[in-house]
């Protein structure tokens, strides 16, 4: 339950925090490519941040206190969003913000991920049913928020961002105060085998190319969807409805995930990711058709966050851990995020924003390729 909470909190501020930042630096007077630049922030904190905390919970086992500790930082620096910023100072205070929260699910994760496995099997029913508190924390955001900005303005947003933080400080000051037994290991010795491995290398390389694709969804999504004529409230009942199909999924994805393997997961996920972003690009105004894509979330992002945690689990277990899920981060989050940031906001610019969604689908296509050579490569092992 403290790991449901913290779930639902942390993800609350994701829910309101990712899919309004855009609108809310559009009403600024940033351009698109400003709004790009400082949305790609998150993502780049993601390149660095999630491993250096990641290892030095490793060293120390004491993953509760750091968590602590970034959610405490990332409130105070959320009190100078209430100040009239200038492009370089906001840069600043949102790079100082994310590089304390970024971490905060790498760590969870590994800490939640430990939890839930038995006798070295990770388990996806009980995952499943503390990951979903994180989806209707998400849910209940994303459509207050869309329903609030749509009434009072965004100018609101500095206090949605001030609350929401502070009850992600509030759930990881009620987590029970474990410590894992510190490992003092060399990091290189027991990362680079595990790294060199071919089953790793596509494992990531699939992971890259579709969470790029879906990196696309959350810096331009909002924006597209207000350029195309969508109400506030509207845009946020279409986050809301992927999010409520991901809670379904979650709740019962002990049943289905059985029904194929991992990587079997994986490549259907990625398929299903090209047909969502092709609906996106090409068929936005057809409602009924958008409705579809939204609810493809429920593969394109909740099955394959999962089978993701769980590989990761395998192949980086015990002392790796925490680095496993923090190169996941890296690799999956903080890479993408920023190419996707830039160049869409580079791309869109040029061609429009329907353009970014047509190139989430090729994404999505390469990382399917790239899950079907992972899938070979297991079923070839003896």
């Amino acid at each position: 339950m403290p790991f449901a909470a913290l779930s639902a909190s942390y993800f609350a501020h994701i829910g309101f925090f990712n899919p309004y930042l855009p609108l809310w630096l559009k009403e600024l007077g940033f351009s698109l490519i400003a709004i790009a630049v400082l949305t790609s922030v998150q993502s780049a904190t993601r390149l660095f941040a999630p491993y250096a905390w990641g290892m030095l919970s490793d060293r120390t086992g004491e993953r509760v206190k750091l968590l602590r500790f970034g959610a405490t930082v990332a409130l105070m620096l959320s009190l100078a969003l209430w100040f009239p910023l200038g492009g370089m100072a906001l840069f600043v205070v949102l790079l100082l913000m994310f590089t304390h929260t970024s971490a905060m699910m790498p760590m969870s994760e590994a800490a939640l991920a430990h939890l839930v496995s038995q006798g070295g099997a990770f388990d996806a029913k009980r995952y499943g049913r503390v990951r979903l508190w994180g989806s209707l924390g998400f849910l209940v955001t994303v459509v207050s928020a869309g329903w609030w900005f749509e009434r009072f303005g965004m100018g609101h947003f500095p206090a949605w961002t001030l609350v929401t933080l502070a009850a992600v400080v509030v759930s990881v000051w009620l987590l029970p105060d474990f410590k894992e037994p510190a490992h003092f290991e060399v990091e290189h010795p027991d990362m680079w085998p595990v790294l060199r491995l071919p089953t790793v290398r596509w494992l990531f390389a699939a992971v890259f190319f579709h969470i790029l694709a879906h990196i696309f969804i959350y810096v331009f999504f909002s924006l597209y969807l207000d350029s195309l004529g969508y109400s506030k409230t509207v845009i946020g009942l279409l986050w809301a409805l992927s999010v409520v199909i991901e809670i379904g999924w979650f709740f019962f994805q002990g049943r289905w995930l059985p029904l194929l393997s991992l990587t079997g997961w994986l490549v259907l996920a990625a398929g299903l990711m090209a047909l969502r972003m092709g609906l996106t690009a090409g068929l936005p105004l057809v409602l009924p058709l958008l409705l579809l894509a939204q609810a493809l979330h429920a593969i394109t992002f909740a099955a394959h966050h999962t089978v993701c945690i769980a590989l990761v689990s395998h192949h980086f277990p015990g002392r790796l851990r925490g680095r496993g899920q923090a190169l996941y981060t890296v690799v999956g989050y903080g890479l993408p995020g920023v190419l996707g940031g830039l160049g869409g906001g580079l791309l869109s610019s040029a061609l429009g924003l329907a353009s970014v969604f047509w190139l989430a689908s090729a994404c999505a296509l390469v990382a399917m390729g790239c899950a079907l050579r992972l899938r070979r490569l297991e079923h070839a092992r003896p």
